[in-house]
């Protein structure tokens, strides 16, 4: 194990030195055996057991786990459930050894960082990236030793204040010690949960949880070390967008409304299973080119700076479709974007909306409300790369 590990064992992810025993630990468990008959319903126990021992025979770390069993599945869902899936890196140093932390909008639970890490190896990096999940959604041991497995750390949801500091403190070092000594990339979201309206907005308080780590006093010379970048995803189609606006209307019509564990696990499958169209992941100019300029500000004032910066990179990232210019034009009631779409791509996009809202599953769905929202999901990229152009 890397030296000094031992601080992080209540939230990193395995080292490849247990990787043997995690495996076996998952295939005895009850949970996991009943989805895997699920796949292979005539195979008894012994024999798809034996076949997964089989394929895990050279897996040595996370990374050889990521690349033998978890790349052909996402090949397989870029191939059945999107139209193509790119990476832009033309911001990045030509120096593929190098590490990042990438500080990313947030469009999915699941796939944001798993097409990132294929998106990787694939352009030729020489590993993937590990991730904070949110400990709500490891509902059953089995997803918890997945998980970590798969290159994840645990994010602790739920605290108190001082229980909030303290596990951001102890997520700040561990990031800084997995890029700095493990010589990892990190991915993390750039506010807790995603934007469900998609006006994507970096929270001050990510960016003062991983100054929170590192060695000295200066916050610029902390985040320095992290070798930031932030990153934009663009769905040309979000399959969570119905369930996205039906949550809006159970706000609404219910302030005290909260989401079950099973809510979060249906958003899982849609957000993976659904349609997406294109997807796009374009990196912005790397934080440490510009940092220096925010030296010297007051705390907060940095902070402030710091996450509008990022929110002007990630908004000028954004790639658009079709659907985007129609929702903006739709809600502003003119003909801006009329150049970017034709007949075609707004009965498509017609088309598609009705479909989705038909999937809503409410007693009293109210419509024209359920549509607006989903409309202003498409239409806030398109607002915020207008005002960050200017």
């Amino acid at each position: 194990m890397v030296e000094g590990i031992e601080q992080f064992n209540d939230i990193r992810p395995y080292e490849p030195e247990e990787m043997k025993q995690a495996f076996n630990d998952l295939l005895n468990d009850r949970q996991f055996s009943l989805i895997m008959k699920g796949f292979a319903p005539w195979l008894p126990k012994f024999m798809r057991n034996g076949l997964l021992q089989l394929a895990f025979i050279g897996v040595k770390s996370p990374l050889d786990f990521q690349i033998r069993f978890m790349k052909p599945v996402v090949k397989y869902i870029i191939r059945k459930h999107t139209d193509g899936c790119t990476l832009d890196e033309r911001m990045l140093p030509r120096d593929k050894q190098l590490r990042y932390t990438f500080v990313s909008n947030h469009r999915d639970i699941v796939l944001d960082s798993a097409f990132l890490d294929l998106l990787l190896i694939k352009n030729g990096y020489p590993t993937t990236v590990e991730i904070g999940i949110g400990d709500n959604l490891l509902i059953y041991p089995w997803i918890k030793r997945l998980v970590r497995m798969n290159k994840a750390f645990t994010v602790r949801r739920g605290l108190t204040p001082h229980e909030m500091m303290e596990s951001s403190l102890l997520m700040s070092r561990y990031i800084h010690f997995a890029v700095t000594h493990k010589k990892e990339n990190i991915w993390i979201a750039q506010r807790e949960g995603r934007a469900k309206d998609s006006d994507d907005r970096t929270q001050e308080s990510v960016l003062k949880m991983l100054a929170m780590g590192g060695e000295g006093s200066d916050f610029v010379e902390k985040l320095r070390d992290l070798n930031i970048v932030p990153l934009t995803i663009s769905y040309e189609f979000d399959p969570c967008d119905y369930l996205k606006a039906q949550e809006f209307q159970q706000k609404r019509d219910n302030p005290a409304f909260k989401k079950s564990k099973q809510d979060d696990l249906d958003n899982m499958k849609t957000g993976i299973f659904g349609y997406k169209g294109r997807v796009r992941y374009h990196c912005g100019t790397p934080v440490n080119q510009w940092l220096d300029q925010l030296k010297g500000l007051p705390k907060n004032e940095l902070f402030t700076a710091l996450a509008q910066r990022m929110d002007r990179e990630i908004h000028l990232g954004y790639t658009f479709y079709p659907c985007n210019y129609l929702a903006a034009d739709e809600l502003s009631g003119t003909t801006e974007y009329a150049d970017y779409y034709t007949d075609a791509d707004r009965q498509r996009f017609e088309a598609y909306l009705k479909g989705q809202l038909a999937k809503v599953k409410l007693l009293e769905k109210d419509e024209p409300f359920l549509r607006e929202k989903m409309l202003t999901m498409y239409a806030n990229p398109v607002r915020n790369w207008k005002n960050a152009q200017s």
